[in-house]
Order: structure tokens, then sequence, then C-alpha cells
């Protein structure tokens, strides 16, 4: 794995895309540390995640004002 500055990163950009997808990982470092923050992977080295749904089921609810009216025209936004 490469590890970059970022402003190495800024300067060569182009080129650091055409080395992540030939598949090389890179590491982005940023501050007087050079720490890493960020990864730049190739596509296929992704772990496809199935997503969850109903993540924030029975969580909060939705009210409605007893004068609370909209025509059809106004929600559909005619």
């Amino acid at each position: 794995m490469k590890i970059m500055t970022v402003g190495d990163l800024k300067s060569h950009f182009s080129e650091v895309i055409q080395e992540v997808k030939a598949g090389e990982e890179i590491a982005v470092a940023f501050g007087r540390k050079k720490d890493i923050v960020a990864y730049l992977i190739p596509k296929s080295a992704r772990k496809a995640e199935k997503r969850q749904l109903g993540l924030l089921q029975g969580k909060g609810k939705v009210t409605y004002a007893s004068d609370f009216k909209m025509t059809e025209e106004e929600f559909l936004g005619i």
C-alpha cells in the first residue's frame, strides 16, 4: 500500500486514479503527524454489503394537526 500526503494527491490526482484503477491501494495522510485519514481502494476490492431496510422503524412517528388539509394538486406539485 502506498501512502501519499494530501498535497501529493492533489498534484498527481489523475495518476493516482489510474493506479487505483489498476488495483493499487493508496492511503491519504494529513497534518504534521501524517495521520492516515482516508483510503483509496479499487471498486472491485470493496465488499458489497446488503443494506438493512427499516433501520429506524419504530424510532419516530408522524402526526398531523387536525386542521391539516392538502389537495391532490398541492401534493403532486401541480
